[in-house]
Parts: C-alpha cells; sequence; structure tokens
C-alpha cells in the first residue's frame, strides 16, 4: 500500500506532462526528466533508488516486445547487417575507447573498470529512440535505429559481465565471444518459438481480451527461460516480438489486432513515460551517494560530459565510413544483380524450358517457378527500396546525433558490485551521460532534422494505387471463383455478385449496400463483404511478403480492412 499512491501519481503526471508536451512544441520524454529531476531535488522528497531489475526485467522486455511487433520486418531483414555492426561493433569500440580515456582520468580505474562502464554508456536506449521516432524521421532511418536499440542490449550486457568478471581475475577473449554467440543464438532461437506459439495460441482464442492477455505475458515468456540459460532475455522478447508480428495479419483476427494495439498502446505511454520519470527522480539519490563517498559531483559532472562527447563523436566516426561503405558495395552490386534477376526472369519465361527431358513433374515445375518468382520480385523490391531511400551524408548525420542513451544506461550502471572503484563517482558519470543525451540531443533532433531537410513527407500516392489495384483485383478475382459461396454453403445471389463487382469502385474498404432487398440481401451482402475482405487480407499477405510497396502504404491497406471487418462483426 506504501507503493500505491506513488504510483497514481506518477501515472497522472506521465499522462499530464505527455498531453502538455506538444502544446509546448518539446518532446515528452524530455519534460518527464525535467519534471523528476526537479521533483528529487525538493528537500520533502526522500532519495529514490531504482532496483535495475525493474527496468531490466519488468520494463524493457514488455517494451521491447512491443516495439518489434509494430517493426516493419522486411525493412528490418534488408537493413539487418548494417543493424548488426552497431549493435555488436559500434558497442565493442565504443566500449574501448572508454574505458581507455576513464583509465587515464580517474585515479584507482583499471581498464577492466573502464570497459563496463564504456559497455554501459554505449549502447542506444529503445525508449530514448522514441524520440527520434516523433522527430519525423525517415523510415529507413526510423528501422535503422529501433533495429540498433533492440539488439545492443545483449552485446552490451555480455561485455558488462565479462568486464566486472575481469576485474576480479582473467577473462579470455574467446569465452567473451562464446558468451555472446550463446546469448544472441539461444535467445533467437526461443523467441522464435514463443513467437510461433503466441500466433498459434491466440489463433484459436474467439475472445479478443484472452487474446491480448496472452499477448501481455508473452515478452515474459520468452525472457525468463532464456535469462535462466545465461542467454539473453531482451533479445528473445525481440524476436518473439517480430516473429509475432510478421505473421499477425494471416493468423490473428481483426479485432484481435485492434485490441491489442489499443492495450500496447497504454503499456507504452505508462512504462515509457514511467521509465523517463524515474530517471529523473534519482537524480538526487546519485548526487547525495557522491556526497557521502566523498567524491566531486564537478569531476562526475566533467566525465560525464568528456565521455558523452566521446561515445557520439566514436559513434560518428563509425558511422561515417560504414554507410560509405554500404553505399559503395549497393552501387558496385546493383547493376549485376539485377541482370541475374532479369536472366532468372527470361528464362522462367520461357515455355520450353520446363519442358525438356530430364526435367520435373509439371506440377512440381509450376510450384517451383511460383517460388522464384516471388524470390525475383522479393530481391527487385529490396534493390529499388535500397536505392530509393539511400542513406546518405545527411542521414548518417541523423543517425548519429539520434542515438541517445537513457533509463538502461542509468540501470546498468546501479548493477556494478559495490567493490567497484569509484562506484558512486561512475554511476553518477553514467547518468550525466544518459541525461545529458536526452536533453541536449533529445531537444535539438527536431531542429537538426528540419535543418537537413527529412523532415519532408514522401508522396506514396502512387504506391498507395498500385497497392490498391491489387487489392481490388485480388476482391474481383475471388468474385469470378467457381468456390464462392456463403458459410453455411449456399452460392450467392447471381445478380447480387454482379452488383458487387461494379461497386468495388475506387474506394478499398467499400463496397454499397443495395437500396433494397430487406434484411435477408444485407446479411448475404455482409457474408460477401467478409470474403471480399479475406482475399483482399490475403492479397496484402503476400504483397508484404514480396516488399514491393513501403511498410506505411501496407499499414494503412491492412487498417482499413481490419476496420471494415471490426464494422461488419458490431452488425
Amino acid at each position: 500500500m506504501d507503493l500505491l499512491a506513488p504510483i497514481v501519481v506518477a501515472v497522472l503526471v506521465v499522462v499530464a506532462v505527455t498531453a502538455s508536451a506538444p502544446r509546448l512544441g518539446l518532446p515528452g520524454p524530455l519534460l518527464l526528466v525535467v519534471v523528476g529531476i526537479g521533483v528529487g531535488l525538493l528537500p520533502v522528497v526522500p532519495d529514490v533508488v531504482v532496483e535495475p531489475a525493474v527496468v531490466l526485467e519488468l520494463v524493457l522486455p514488455p517494451l521491447l516486445y512491443s516495439s518489434a511487433v509494430t517493426m516493419p520486418t522486411m525493412d528490418f531483414r534488408r537493413d539487418v547487417r548494417f543493424i548488426s555492426g552497431l549493435s555488436v561493433l559500434l558497442v565493442g569500440v565504443s566500449a574501448l575507447v572508454v574505458g581507455l580515456v576513464l583509465m587515464a582520468l580517474v585515479p584507482g580505474v583499471g581498464l577492466a573498470t573502464g570497459i563496463a562502464i564504456g559497455a554501459i554508456v554505449s549502447p542506444t536506449d529503445a525508449v530514448a529512440t522514441s524520440i527520434g521516432r516523433r522527430a519525423g524521421l525517415s523510415p529507413r532511418v526510423s528501422t535503422v535505429l529501433e533495429g540498433e536499440a533492440m539488439l545492443n542490449d545483449a552485446s552490451a550486457l555480455v561485455l558488462l559481465r565479462s568486464a566486472v568478471a575481469a576485474t576480479a581475475g582473467t577473462v579470455a577473449l574467446g569465452g567473451v565471444v562464446a558468451d555472446f554467440v550463446w546469448a544472441v543464438l539461444a535467445a533467437a532461437a526461443i523467441g522464435s518459438l514463443v513467437g510461433r506459439l503466441n500466433r498459434l495460441v491466440r489463433s484459436h482464442l474467439t475472445q479478443p481480451a484472452a487474446s491480448v492477455a496472452v499477448s501481455v505475458v508473452a515478452p515474459f515468456v520468452a525472457y525468463l527461460p532464456t535469462e535462466q540459460l545465461g542467454a539473453s532475455g531482451l533479445v528473445a522478447a525481440v524476436t518473439a516480438g517480430l516473429v509475432t508480428g510478421y505473421g499477425s495479419a494471416r493468423d490473428l483476427s481483426a479485432q484481435d489486432r485492434l485490441a491489442e494495439a489499443a492495450v500496447w498502446r497504454t503499456v507504452e505511454l505508462v512504462l515509457e513515460g514511467g521509465v523517463f520519470l524515474l530517471m529523473g527522480l534519482q537524480a538526487s539519490g546519485l548526487l547525495h551517494q557522491v556526497e557521502v563517498d566523498h567524491s566531486s559531483r564537478g569531476l562526475a559532472l566533467e566525465l560525464g560530459v568528456v565521455v558523452a562527447t566521446l561515445v557520439v563523436l566514436v559513434r560518428g566516426a563509425f558511422i561515417a565510413p560504414g554507410l560509405w561503405l554500404l553505399d559503395h558495395r549497393r552501387r558496385r552490386r546493383d547493376g549485376e544483380r539485377r541482370e541475374r534477376l532479369a536472366l532468372m526472369q527470361q528464362r522462367l519465361d520461357d515455355p520450353d524450358l520446363m519442358r525438356r527431358p530430364g526435367r520435373m513433374a509439371p506440377e512440381q515445375a509450376t510450384a517451383w517457378g511460383e517460388r522464384v518468382r516471388r524470390m525475383i520480385a522479393r530481391e527487385t523490391a529490396d534493390l529499388d527500396y535500397l536505392a530509393d531511400q539511400r542513406l546518405g551524408p545527411r542521414e548518417g548525420a541523423v543517425l548519429v546525433w539520434a542515438g541517445m542513451r537513457g533509463a538502461v544506461t542509468v540501470a546498468a550502471a546501479q548493477s556494478l558490485p559495490s567493490s567497484t572503484p569509484q562506484r558512486s563517482l561512475l554511476v553518477l558519470v553514467a547518468f550525466v551521460v544518459a541525461a545529458g543525451s536526452l536533453l541536449v540531443q533529445g531537444s535539438t533532433l527536431p531542429t537538426v532534422v528540419r535543418r537537413l531537410g527529412l523532415d519532408v513527407i514522401p508522396d506514396d500516392s502512387a504506391d498507395r494505387a498500385d497497392l490498391h489495384a491489387r487489392l481490388t483485383a485480388a476482391a474481383e478475382a475471388r468474385l469470378a471463383a467457381e468456390d464462392l459461396v456463403r458459410p453455411d454453403g449456399s452460392r450467392f445471389s447471381p445478380g447480387l455478385v454482379e452488383r458487387v463487382r461494379d461497386e468495388i469502385g475506387p474506394q478499398l474498404r467499400r463496397v454499397l449496400e443495395p437500396t433494397g432487398g430487406g434484411a435477408a440481401t444485407a446479411q448475404e451482402l455482409r457474408d460477401l463483404r467478409r470474403v471480399l475482405i479475406e482475399a483482399q487480407r490475403a492479397e496484402l499477405v503476400r504483397q508484404r511478403r514480396v516488399g514491393a510497396h513501403s511498410s506505411a502504404v501496407l499499414d494503412e491497406a491492412l487498417d482499413q480492412l481490419d476496420a471494415d471487418q471490426l464494422g461488419l462483426d458490431l452488425r
């Protein structure tokens, strides 16, 4: 009961600040940090100490899972190599550089302890990247930032654990690499299994509330056993979210998806806001602890500025050549890959190719040809996406500046053993880095995006029209199918089918109600509309797998179909 009142007040503060932020022209997370710092410094407010497990075990798994569910899987796949480099190599390089600098500047801090602090401040924060999302970043930049933030915790925590162990003994490099490989592979396997089971179980549930309940516990089902096996529970939660989101349009009902989205938006609002508020509230306690340990607040502030500047510089030095190599490789291989795909398509279009002696049976040849055509279409879409959504110097500058730290950095710092030299000073340094990156980079990021001209909303009208034409064609093909029947097995009235075929029209989600005919005709029309919605949704899933349309356009079309489906169900 002692915690009930503060929790209620905290939720109300989060809602009030989040609602006021747009009117003030500032990101809500930044205001919450400032409010938390101000409240925490009041004499009547006791020092707030948050156990690291609260953030790392209770808050992060659901937030990472929720972000992964909504992440465009095809966009993530296209940049997975670059994201992996940011999540692993950049974390390692940043930790080493920060470790060397701290070893030189702070008496009593060895290389292992310095690398531990470097591992703590190196990963970007998944919650903090929401600021970049609200700043109007392009879809590809947002995907890279969110993918990096979701995955770099694994490499950072493995490196932190190894560095802490090295302070008490010797740790072999091979052991660190083996720990990391196990942490990622085991987590990916468990998360993938949980994601598939999540979809399977929920596809058999008829009550949306029960389906949402399973969704809420899914990240913890992935996290807990993975951590018990010594792997990364956070990566498992991310993988479970990616697998769930990838197949949700096919396996889950419209009601389930809409209810789940509403619940998770509320969860994100409360947890994200609570994380930033708690981060600010801890400032007073950290300052007090430094004073008790006779350390210098000024030194902590100076070191925090140095380390924060250092990680930004290292990030820039890593991303600049990385993007150049990425673009150089794309331009060098683009023509070759397009020629290879064109040759494959030409061979598939040869009517005599599969008729030659020794070839596979006609049925097998047809199935094989369809698979190859889908592969060609997907690779072509990938090439078009990477060429259209090029990451140039302007996008690179945003990637550097948008890499903010957050509450995870503070929580990880507080997990340092009590025997760590200069512990209170180093924890405060980590807080300065996290809070400083949020307040400085977060408050200026919208201006940076605007000055670089990256806040322009792309014109996707042609893409939307093309997808609409494909979905309309799918509905027309379903109307012409021989197996077009009602749920009870009876056939639809030919006149009604013809009328609906004429009324599909320019609106994706509308088939006009007939002017007469009574309740029986209206029910028959609703049955037919359900059949057409399912046909269009199946085509939408196929288009998502190919990736020829932008994720935003696909999501918009799915939302329209879901809204139409829900309207029919409510009737």
